[in-house]
């Protein structure tokens, strides 16, 4: 029987089984495989690249399952390079080599870390065999599967050479775990018609696309800032969040983007992520860097932060137009009495003091303190005005909807 649809002969199937490997999908989880060996520090390279191994055949093994069930049982697929036979092949093929490289690691690992190394790594080949059709019907299995997968990954390769699961590597697999789960979500909504069509929940059939796409933001920003704590508590170096920085803004530009073009800007941007964390833990290029002190405007400090953070607020309001100032402005006003009344006493209670200050004070209390009371609800605003535009039309409902209860 063949194993080619298309074509026949030994260069046939191989362009059939060389069609699963899809490298957009494939690296982060090798990579992300080797990056657990690094952040064990000195690192043995024959058992990183066999437990890498394990990560490849287990994504491998998810691709042929994926396109077996799409193309030859679901009809979802227009086509397929495999056939039947071929796909059943390339399945038992991959297990094996996924049996191989297990075995490898068992072989290679000291005798403490073989068995840990093995646990964590086992679950990879069964989210990729669950994949289709178990996983991909469920809107929480369909979106965390890859993302798990990868965070196991990470943790197997440090497994493998340590024997250990430390904080730091666990930090940065959950973060990549949610990070991830964002992408995921946003790459299954370019499918959302047609698995709507059949039934098939993902997180945007189940939730409609402009949740999905707010959740997937969610977890975007909850990722990509989790990385600042960790950073400041130590569990990660303090050139860590660069990384996030540098897909931040990878992400800003892509999450106002079609479904398409959002996945494929944000997979390379998980790429410059991953990147960025790795030269960050492995090289610690700010090691020893103490913080900018910007103490050194003395009494006028307390007064300088208010201008940079009061700009950016006025920015952002000025940016969505006359109506978001004119809000803005009446909610810090109503705001304001309450601000004051509640800053007065809780200075006067002694619950806090300001010593980087000018020592100027208005009607009781720090002329900074003003500043303040106005330039964090404006921020607040301009940040939640910048998220949830408002249209002219609601502007109009709005308007309409007053006049006629008037």
């Amino acid at each position: 029987m063949a194993i080619a649809r298309h074509g026949r002969g030994p260069t046939a199937v191989a362009r059939a089984y060389a069609s699963q490997v899809h490298p957009v999908f494939m690296l982060p989880p090798v990579a992300t495989a080797l990056f657990g060996a690094a952040l064990a520090g000195a690192f043995d390279p024959a058992l990183a690249l066999v437990h890498a191994g394990t990560a490849f055949f287990a994504v491998y093994t998810a691709h042929v399952k994926d396109g077996y069930v799409d193309f030859h049982r679901r009809g979802e697929d227009d086509d397929h390079p495999m056939t039947e036979r071929g796909c059943r092949l390339g399945l038992a093929g991959a297990t094996v080599g996924f049996l191989a490289s297990l075995a490898g690691v068992a072989v290679l690992a000291e005798p403490t870390a073989a068995p840990l190394a093995v646990a964590v790594a086992a679950p990879t080949w069964a989210i990729g065999y669950l994949h289709a059709p178990q996983f991909d019907t469920n809107p929480v299995t369909t979106t965390l599967g890859y993302p798990v997968g990868v965070g196991l990954c990470l943790l197997g390769g440090y497994a493998a050479q340590t024997g250990t699961l430390a904080r730091r590597p666990v930090a940065v697999a959950g973060v990549l775990v949610v990070t991830l789960a964002g992408v995921k979500v946003i790459d299954d909504a370019q499918d959302y018609g047609y698995d709507r069509s059949i039934g098939k929940r993902t997180v945007a059939v189940a939730l409609g696309p402009s949740r999905a796409r707010s959740l997937a933001v969610a977890a975007l920003g909850v990722g990509l800032f989790a990385v600042v704590p960790l950073a400041i508590t130590g569990v990660l170096p303090p050139s860590a969040p660069v990384a996030s920085l540098a897909f931040g803004a990878v992400a800003a530009v892509a999450v106002r983007r079609d479904p398409e073009t959002a996945t494929m800007l944000l997979v390379r941007g998980a790429y410059l992520f991953l990147a960025g964390l790795l030269v960050a833990v492995f090289f610690r290029p700010l090691a020893g860097v103490p913080l900018p002190n910007v103490t050194v405007l003395g009494p006028y400090t307390y007064l300088a932060t208010e201008a940079v953070f009061g700009a950016v607020a006025l920015a952002l309001l000025v940016r969505r137009g006359r109506d978001a100032l004119w809000r803005a402005g009446r909610t810090v006003a109503a705001l304001y009495p309450v601000a004051y009344v509640w800053d007065w006493y809780t200075l006067e209670v002694g619950v806090f003091s300001i010593p980087m200050r000018t020592g100027v004070e208005l009607v009781g209390i720090p002329i900074e303190e003003h500043v303040f009371m106005i330039v964090v609800p404006a921020l607040v605003l301009g940040i939640h005005e910048t998220l949830h535009p408002r249209e002219d039309g609601d502007e109009a409902t709005e308007s309409g909807a007053g006049t006629e209860r008037l």
